[in-house]
């Protein structure tokens, strides 16, 4: 018998099958997965040291199926496959929150009651550990189980915590074109027809170093043609409490040339969430580049 941690102990009868209790495996004593295991049962939400019988098999995490021959196969690859830090939401909102109030994994795993290394295993991959193992990590940290999984997340960003000790530091320009280049949603500052000034959101391409962005003729994205506008992009990563913000200024033009339009339609990564027919490009290029971003004091400048 093999087990890595958040598997899953199953104690059924093995006559009828019927299932009399299982737990989340949250400790491991031995490297290669043999038992004994620190078992989170969940009847109870008890932690025990548990020798599995005849009686118990495992349900691995990845292949939520009896182990058998090939599962065993497929669990020891899923074991060398941890080694790359690839942490899921959950996660990055764990070690996101056991660092603002200083702890180590050590103390948060005794007073979650799980193995460092089940802790480290959540922190550095798409982890889905168990509501119990959620709880217990949610009252170590001082938080929600809701929080920890995201239950914010419909909410306007920024309303988290912020860090204990911020950096702010300007990007260079080359960081601004290397942020702005990954296509996505921003936001373009315009006048209206009624001399008001608006905020639009749209789906935007990097293309030969200008921002292009496509709409409906007479929309007001479309405004923006023939002005000096202010395009914004953002990323803010609630669950660490940082991010970055790039804003281009420069001159905004309608893309006429056939030619230069059907280069842009085939080189669109994504479709205009807003829908509809929008086929007139927009194209704005930036004279002035600016951005901030935000992280820890004492850490790495460009993540």
């Amino acid at each position: 018998m093999h087990a890595h941690l958040g598997d899953r102990l199953v104690v059924e009868s093995p006559t009828t099958g019927v299932v009399r209790r299982d737990g989340e495996i949250v400790g491991l004593h031995h490297e290669d997965g043999t038992p004994p295991y620190d078992v989170r049962w969940s009847d109870t939400d008890d932690v025990t040291l548990v020798f599995p019988g005849p009686d118990a098999h495992i349900q691995h995490l990845e292949t939520e199926g009896d182990e058998t021959a090939s599962g065993t196969d497929a669990a020891e690859q899923n074991a060398a496959a941890p080694g790359t830090p690839n942490p899921g939401d959950i996660g990055r909102r764990v070690a996101g929150e056991r660092r603002r109030r200083g702890l180590s994994r050590e103390e948060t795993a005794r007073r979650a009651r799980i193995s460092p290394q089940y802790l480290a295993y959540i922190e550095e991959q798409p982890a889905e550990p168990t509501t119990a193992t959620l709880l217990a990590l949610a009252g170590a940290l001082g938080t929600t189980a809701a929080a920890l999984r995201g239950g914010g997340v419909d909410r306007p960003p920024g309303q988290g915590h912020a860090l204990l000790h911020p950096r702010l530091d300007d990007l260079d320009d080359d960081e601004c074109r290397r942020l702005l280049s990954t296509h996505g949603v921003g936001r373009v500052a315009v006048t209206a027809p009624d001399g008001h000034p608006a905020v639009v959101p749209v789906n935007y391409e990097v293309v030969d170093g200008a921002i292009v962005f496509r709409t409906r003729p007479g929309s007001l994205p479309a405004a923006a043609a023939g002005n000096e506008v202010a395009f914004q992009v953002d990323h803010v990563d609630e669950a660490m409490s940082r991010g970055w913000s790039v804003l281009a200024v420069g001159p905004a033009t309608t893309v006429s040339d056939p030619d230069a339009v059907r280069n842009l339609a085939r080189r669109a990564h994504t479709e205009p969430w807003a829908g509809g027919t929008r086929d007139e490009w927009v194209s704005v290029r930036p004279t002035r580049l600016t951005g901030k971003r935000i992280t820890p004091a004492g850490g790495p400048v460009h993540r």
